[in-house]
Parts: C-alpha cells; sequence; structure tokens
C-alpha cells in the first residue's frame, strides 16, 4: 500500500465505531482527541459530544488530563445526537459512560448512514463492574482500542480506577483526589483493607 493509497483510505474509512476504554488517567480523552484533530486535518466536517454533567475542567469543551482541549457540545441524552450530528462526518462522544443505554442504537444509526463515531469511557465503574453503554458499544464496535494507566502502587498496567474517597453513589466526576488507578492485585488489597477498617 503506498502513503497515497493510505492518505485516500482514511479520507474515505467511514461508517464504522470505534471505541477507546479503559480506567481513568489511561489516555482515553487524549486519544479521542488525537483522532478527532486528525479528521479535522483531513478536512473531514466533525463534531464532538460530552454529557452535560461533565464540568470538571470545562462546561462546553472536552478537556484531557493533560489540559488538551477541543470544543464540544453538552448533551442530556443520546437522542440528541442525530440531529445536532447532520451533515458530518465524523462524530466523537466523550465520556460515553455517563450516557444512556440509548447510545447504541444511536451509534449503530450514524455508522449504517456513512459516519464514523469515535467513543471514549470507561469500560469499568469503581467497583469493577462494567460501566453504562461502553461494554454494549465495545461489543457491536468495528474496532476496540483498550488503554491503560499505570498502577500508582506497584507500577504495572492499571485495571480498574478505586474511589479514594467514601461515597456509595455510582456516578461521582472526580479527579487524582478521588481517584487511583490500580492493577488488579492492589485493587483486591485496597478493596481488603478498607473492608478490615469498616470492621
Amino acid at each position: 500500500m503506498t502513503t497515497m493509497d493510505n492518505l485516500n483510505g482514511e479520507r474515505r474509512r467511514q461508517g464504522r465505531i470505534e471505541v477507546i476504554c479503559g480506567s481513568m488517567f489511561s489516555g482515553k480523552t487524549e486519544e479521542l482527541i488525537r483522532r478527532m484533530k486528525r479528521a479535522k486535518f483531513a478536512r473531514q466536517k466533525v463534531e464532538i459530544f460530552k454529557p452535560s454533567i461533565d464540568t470538571r475542567y470545562s462546561d462546553e469543551d472536552v478537556v484531557s488530563h493533560d489540559q488538551n482541549t477541543i470544543h464540544s457540545t453538552p448533551i442530556d441524552s443520546s437522542g440528541s445526537i442525530p440531529l445536532l450530528a447532520a451533515g458530518i462526518d465524523v462524530v466523537g462522544i466523550d465520556e460515553a459512560q455517563f450516557l444512556d443505554d440509548g447510545l447504541v442504537d444511536v451509534c449503530n444509526q450514524l455508522a449504517n448512514n456513512g459516519v464514523r463515531v469515535i467513543i471514549a469511557g470507561l469500560d469499568m465503574d469503581y467497583k469493577g463492574v462494567p460501566f453504562g453503554p461502553i461494554p454494549a458499544l465495545c461489543a457491536i464496535a468495528d474496532e476496540v482500542t483498550k488503554v491503560h494507566a499505570i498502577c500508582v502502587k506497584c507500577g504495572a498496567l492499571a485495571y480498574v480506577s478505586h474511589r479514594l474517597v467514601a461515597d456509595d453513589r455510582r456516578v461521582m466526576l472526580g479527579e487524582q483526589q478521588e481517584y487511583e488507578p490500580l492493577c488488579r492485585a492492589c485493587y483486591q488489597r485496597a478493596i481488603q483493607e478498607e473492608r478490615k477498617d469498616r470492621k
């Protein structure tokens, strides 16, 4: 394959679903922004969406932990996406775990209509339980990229986002003060220590 063939393939690659998933601090949003900027560079029409509840760094922009930004449209439900994405070549969706299960049908509909859909989100919550529509999106995706943070305890690849504060709500926005990436072994140890502390 020549470089020109490759560039043409990048421009014509449509009608697909790409999922970027992993724990917190693994670079999901960073990778989403990179792919969206690359699509813009290829002169494609792009639109990026995020749940309106995610206001950690900005009300409107999608911002990575490394402070890379791209403008986005905040939405309350997945049903808003088809209307707002009319005439768009590439749709990006950040923090998709906070959106409703209807997102799966919306993404399928967009991809079937020739739109490239790039989704970033947590695949598991702080208890290691599959989170929101992400598992179903992984099942129907053309491509799944699992990215990994580094375990803050031992330096291995992280498995889950461990919550550091006592709060049982499933959805709790937070940063490094509230969450830490841990590998499977360190996460099991942390959970056992917490159980002992509660006794």
